[in-house]
């Protein structure tokens, strides 16, 4: 999230002379509120996350389904404009270390369901709460586990490199996937709606400043799934920070000079 703000703030910094004020790190109740009240004119958002959690509503169809259904709500209920996707979904998955998914012939969440019994699951404490996290999960794969023990950040990846658990969510984008190498469970059920990433820009500020639906739309598709992979490694493993990491990706396609 902190390196798609930079991306969208470096780049209406380039093609335009606005001054842009960064607020970073919002989760998701506060950033929603905000941009529903004026705090904040432009963000991105997920389109599982909004459907399932602002709207309420439950998700039907494909991710264009999703898309359009969340594009046509913001507009008639906050006049909040849904810009193109970046390109890539991030969705939740669980993840487990390959040997142990290996030893156990796991493969898909029904697979899971078959020893969860016997496993720990680390999950992070939004993921325990969340309607479209552990407790749909739970509801709709009959997943019961040992214990859960909720943690937040790379603590629970490094809970499955030390054994303390033996499962975790994960977002399917986290470069933490690929530092720990890990297994990706399939969500054979496909419990978990698109969560494709999206801008999103307050109406009132198009109507006076028509050009940032143009500037952000330069991001549409540029995105996908291995490339906010690796953007995200290098700031969780090679110890870059968000700024640099997000300027860096614009430089290299093209889309702001050096």
């Amino acid at each position: 999230g902190i390196i798609l703000s930079n991306i969208c703030a470096d780049l209406l910094e380039e093609y335009t002379d606005y001054n842009i004020e960064r607020k970073m790190n919002m989760g998701t109740t506060v950033l929603w509120n905000a941009i529903t009240n004026g705090e904040v004119d432009v963000c991105t958002d997920y389109t599982g996350t909004i459907l399932l959690n602002c709207l309420n509503e439950e998700a039907k169809g494909d991710a264009d389904d999703v898309y359009n259904e969340v594009k046509e709500e913001l507009h008639k209920q906050y006049e909040i404009k849904v810009l193109d996707p970046y390109g890539f979904n991030n969705t939740y998955t669980l993840a487990m270390e390959p040997e142990v998914a290996g030893k156990y012939n796991i493969k898909t969440y029904t697979d899971l369901t078959k020893y969860s019994r016997e496993f720990v699951f680390s999950p992070t404490l939004a993921f325990e709460n969340r309607a479209d996290g552990l407790p749909g999960l739970q509801k709709n794969y009959d997943l019961e586990f040992k214990k859960i023990k909720s943690m937040d950040g790379a603590l629970r990846y490094q809970a499955l490199k030390r054994g303390d658990a033996q499962v975790i969510d994960a977002y399917s984008t986290d470069g933490l996937l690929k530092k720990f190498n890990l297994k990706v469970l399939e969500d054979d059920k496909e419990f978990f709606p698109p969560y494709y990433a999206i801008p999103l820009v307050r109406e009132d500020i198009l109507k006076d400043h028509p050009e940032v639906e143009e500037v952000l739309n330069k991001l549409s598709g540029k995105i996908d799934e291995e490339t906010m992979i690796n953007l995200n490694y290098q700031v969780d493993e090679e110890g870059k920070t968000p700024e640099e990491v997000a300027h860096n990706f614009l430089v290299e396609e093209n889309l702001i000079s050096k």
